[in-house]
């Protein structure tokens, strides 16, 4: 089941399914780390939303969140 990741909730652990928007912002992201395939988990939901992503963190505002759709995992990665 897939859900945009704004969806989820704190310490929730999801693999990305799909990046959507600008080419140049999808292009962005890809590049910190947040790609298809990629896992993160939720520190902080809401605006900003806080993420971790493998050994960083990453923050997202706006309605930004809601074109990323993630696949939520079970447990801790």
């Amino acid at each position: 089941m897939l859900l945009p990741l704004d969806m989820m909730r704190a310490g929730e652990h999801a693999e990305v399914a799909e990046v959507a928007g600008d080419p140049a912002w999808v292009g962005r992201l890809a590049e910190l780390g947040l790609r298809e395939g990629a896992r993160l988990c939720v520190v902080q939901p809401g605006t900003p939303c806080l993420l971790q992503v493998a050994n960083g963190r990453l923050c997202l505002r706006g309605s930004e969140c809601s074109q990323i759709l993630v696949r939520p995992l079970c447990g801790a990665d």
